[in-house]
C-alpha cells in the first residue's frame, strides 16, 4: 500500500491526511509543534478561566470543502449558527444598527427591499459585485466595487478585509469572486453564517486526530523536518531532528507547512513572501449568553464581534500596525468597541486575552497571488498543500 509522509498538522495537513486515508493510503503525519491544528486550535486561558480559540473563523454554509472535511471526520455537527442568512451590523461612529437579510431562493430579490439592504444602498450597488467576475489579475477589491458608496463601506469592505486579511485597496479582486460565486451567488441557503459549536479544536482538529488513530495512521508531534534529500526527480529521504527516514519508491511527501518553511526546504521554490497580521481580543463578560451571536462592525478598529458563552471575541484583520502595540493598549481600544456594541455602558475592562498572529496569512495582493506555487513540484513524489498555494481561493479554512 502506498505511503504518504505529510509534514505539518495544520488544517491543510490534517485535511490531506484524512482524504488520503479515505482513498486507501497509509499516512504518517509529522508536526514540529507539540499540538495539531496550527492557527486553527483552542486552548485553556488561565486569565479568562476558560477555553478559547486562538482566532475567530466564520464560515458560510456554502463552504463545501470545509463541510466535506467535517463530514469525513464525523464532525458535521461541529458548527452552529442561525437558520437564515442574516448579517447584523453596527456603525460605531454613528451608533446605527442594521441587518443584511437575504431572502430565500437563488435569485436576489431581497436587494429590492429597503428593509433588507444596507442603509443608503441601491439595488444597482449590489449588481456592481459582478465586476469581480471579470476582474483583471492586477485589480483590487476597491477598484471593482468602488469605495465611494454606502454598500462598500458598510458591507463589502468589512467582508473583504476579513476574507482576504488585506486592505480592500490592496486585496486581489480575483480571490474575492470565488467566495461570492460559491456563497452569495448560490442564494440564501449557501450564505448562512456558522462558527465552531464548542471550539476550533473540538470541530476541526480533535475529530481528525481520532479519524487518523482509528485508521492506524502515525502522528508525531515535536517532530521537525530539517531537510529533504533530493535525488534525481524524487525525494529519497526526510531528515528530522532525530535522524533520517527513507522514502520508498511509490511513496509521496506532502509539505503542508508555512510558505517560509517550504521555501527553506525546497530549492528554487517561489512563494508569497509578504504576510499580514490578525489580532484577536477575548474578553470575559459579566454574564453568559445562551446562544452564539455575531456582529459586523464598521467605523472602528475591529471588523467582527463574536459572543459565545461568557466570552466576547473581536477580530481585527489586516492588523499589522495594531499588532505592534502592547496588549494592554490593544485591549483598551477593543473593549471600548465591545462594550458599545453590547450596550454594556461604562463597564470597566474585564479579564482579557490578546492573541497576535503576526503572520496569519500571506498578503493577498495581486503581486503576492502571482507568487502562489502549484501543488505539484518538479519532483514527482513531492507535493505542496496549504492556503498559500494555487488553490484559487483566499487563505481561509475553505482554501486550506
Amino acid at each position: 500500500m502506498r505511503h504518504a509522509h505529510i509534514i505539518g498538522a495544520g488544517v491543510a495537513g490534517l485535511s490531506t491526511a484524512v482524504h488520503l486515508l479515505n482513498r486507501g493510503w497509509n499516512v504518517t503525519l509529522h508536526e514540529s509543534a507539540g499540538h495539531a491544528g496550527g492557527r486553527c486550535r483552542s486552548f485553556v486561558d488561565a486569565t479568562l478561566g476558560c477555553r478559547i480559540d486562538n482566532g475567530n473563523h466564520l464560515l458560510l454554509s456554502g463552504n463545501g470543502a470545509a463541510l466535506e472535511y467535517l463530514s469525513l471526520i464525523d464532525a458535521a455537527d461541529g458548527l452552529t449558527g442561525p437558520d437564515k442568512a442574516a448579517f447584523p451590523f453596527l456603525d460605531l461612529k454613528t451608533g446605527r444598527r442594521w441587518t443584511v437579510e437575504m431572502g430565500a431562493g437563488r435569485l436576489p430579490w431581497w436587494i429590492f427591499s429597503e428593509a433588507r439592504r444596507v442603509p443608503g444602498s441601491r439595488p444597482a450597488d449590489y449588481v456592481r459585485a459582478l465586476r469581480l467576475a471579470w476582474a483583471g489579475e492586477r485589480a483590487t477589491v476597491a477598484d471593482c466595487l468602488g469605495a465611494d458608496n454606502p454598500l462598500f463601506k458598510r458591507f463589502w469592505e468589512p467582508l473583504a478585509v476579513a476574507v482576504l486579511n488585506t486592505a480592500a485597496d490592496e486585496g486581489a479582486a480575483s480571490l474575492l469572486w470565488p467566495v461570492i460565486r460559491e456563497t452569495f451567488g448560490r442564494g440564501e441557503a449557501a450564505c448562512r453564517p456558522m462558527i465552531a459549536r464548542v471550539g476550533l479544536s473540538e470541530s476541526f482538529v480533535d475529530p481528525a486526530l481520532r479519524f487518523l488513530a482509528g485508521r492506524r495512521a502515525g502522528f508525531f508531534a515535536n517532530h521537525r523536518l530539517r531537510a529533504l534529500s533530493l535525488k534525481g526527480d524524487r525525494v529519497a529521504a526526510l531528515t528530522f531532528e532525530g535522524g533520517d527516514e527513507a522514502v520508498a519508491a511509490g511513496d509521496a511527501v506532502v509539505l503542508a507547512v508555512p510558505p517560509r518553511n517550504a521555501a527553506e526546504l525546497v530549492p528554487g521554490l517561489i512563494v508569497p513572501d509578504l504576510s499580514r497580521a490578525i489580532v484577536n481580543g477575548h474578553f470575559r463578560l459579566p454574564a453568559a449568553s445562551g446562544d452564539f451571536s455575531f456582529l459586523g462592525l464598521v467605523g472602528g478598529v475591529a471588523q467582527w464581534l463574536f459572543v459565545r458563552g461568557a466570552v466576547a471575541s473581536v477580530t481585527v484583520s489586516a492588523a499589522d500596525t495594531l499588532a505592534d502595540d502592547d496588549a494592554a493598549a490593544i485591549a483598551g481600544r477593543l473593549w471600548d468597541e465591545v462594550r458599545r456594541a453590547l450596550a454594556l455602558g461604562e463597564a470597566p475592562l474585564p479579564a482579557y486575552r490578546i492573541v497576535k498572529e503576526k503572520r496569519a496569512t500571506f498578503a493577498q495582493t495581486p503581486d503576492q497571488v502571482r507568487r502562489r506555487p502549484p501543488a505539484r513540484t518538479p519532483w514527482k513524489n513531492l507535493f505542496l498543500a496549504g492556503d498559500w498555494t494555487q488553490t484559487g481561493l483566499p487563505a481561509t479554512i475553505e482554501g486550506a
